[in-house]
């Protein structure tokens, strides 16, 4: 499969809003305001930033620029009607950059939409539930066997065509459908209800995919945090987890210029998540078990976490292109499935590196 490395940058604006054109007495029409996060990711060429390993620092400095002129404004001073999708458009307009993914707006932690290049808009939005499970058929002695319980986050993801419309999918529509799913689903044990006697993440998504699309056309992708660091996206074919990992490292670039504050050594709190791609179990209910994920990672977590990258051997050059790919050589021989790798310095600011058929675009 062909490899693919896109950087990633996001910048937060404070901003106050009304959208007139949506229906009387809906809550958006009247002045509010949000904490917004801005977010660009694009598959620059070599050469493009000053130096290699200040891509992310650069597509940064560029978003950041871009939403300067809106932080604490009245958006609809600057366009006629600010929804998360035309606040997009009119970043991406004034984005100079190559190569661009897509443009996103996350009005708030639990709602955003995306734009990419075709102006095809991706909304999506966040809900939550708590309820106990257990999985029936894993092997005896495994964790998940035991009758246990999660705070779980369902992400319903809506992809549509906007050709010039000011919005796509009203994150309202998305509530309503979603309410009758909580009553079903919070403080429940998920094993009680018809269809969920193997309570998977992979059978959950499944299970309310096939229940959601046929009343949201628009729907793309159903997700399900079953912990902060761990989940499935499934799209109706496609069936894909990832997990979560965090280390402190330390770090420094070598091939930026005398002078520069990434030349001196300094450090980062890491963020990677690992993507796998995998038919499903029938007998498991799941795809690849997130133990075994951690498992197989655990040994070069343990060279990375609290360590200086640059005497890792093979690591001299620690940006994060490099670790990407020192990473997926260590851990993709043992991991099949893995065909995908997220990793970012700070919040929102780094690269993903992907080589599956599925495309690179999926947020979590």
């Amino acid at each position: 499969m062909t490899e693919r490395l896109l950087y990633s940058a996001a910048a937060p604006f404070e901003a106050a809003r009304a959208v007139s054109i949506l229906p009387q007495g809906h809550r958006a029409r009247n002045l509010h305001g949000h904490s917004f996060v801005a977010r660009v990711r694009a598959e620059v060429p070599d050469g493009w930033a000053p130096f290699p390993g200040d891509e992310a620092a650069t597509l940064s400095d560029a978003i950041l620029s871009s939403v300067a002129p809106l932080d604490y404004q009245l958006l609809n001073d600057h366009l006629a009607t600010p929804t998360d999708e035309n606040l997009a458009r009119w970043i991406r307009e004034r984005l100079d950059l190559p190569g661009i993914e897509f443009v996103g707006v996350q009005s708030t932690k639990d709602q955003g939409a995306d734009l990419d290049h075709d102006n095809q808009a991706h909304v999506w939005r966040r809900f939550r539930f708590e309820a106990a499970h257990q999985l029936p058929n894993v092997p005896e002695g495994h964790q998940c066997g035991r009758m246990h319980g999660h705070g779980f986050e369902v992400i319903l993801h809506a992809n549509q065509a906007l050709n010039g419309d000011d919005m796509g999918v009203d994150f309202d529509r998305l509530g309503e459908i979603w309410m009758p799913y909580h009553q079903q689903l919070h403080m429940r044990c998920l094993n009680d209800i018809p269809g969920l006697e193997n309570p998977t993440s992979e059978m959950l998504a499944a299970w309310l995919w096939q229940r959601i699309k046929p009343v949201l056309p628009e729907l793309s992708w159903i997700t399900v945090y079953e912990t902060v660091t761990a989940g499935c996206h499934y799209d109706g074919q496609h069936y894909r987890i990832w997990k979560e990992f965090r280390f402190e490292s330390a770090v420094s670039l070598a091939r930026a210029p005398d002078g520069h504050a990434a030349r001196q050594l300094h450090g980062h709190s890491y963020l990677s998540r690992l993507h796998l791609t995998a038919p499903l179990d029938d007998v498991l209910g799941w795809t690849v078990d997130y133990g075994d994920v951690k498992a197989i990672f655990k040994p070069t977590y343990n060279r990375l976490d609290h360590y200086c990258l640059n005497e890792l051997p093979g690591l001299e050059h620690s940006d994060v292109a490099s670790l990407l790919r020192w990473i997926k050589g260590n851990i993709a021989p043992e991991l099949p499935a893995l065909d995908r790798i997220d990793l970012f310095e700070t919040p929102g600011c780094g690269a993903l590196l992907s080589w599956g058929e599925q495309p690179p675009a999926l947020p979590t």
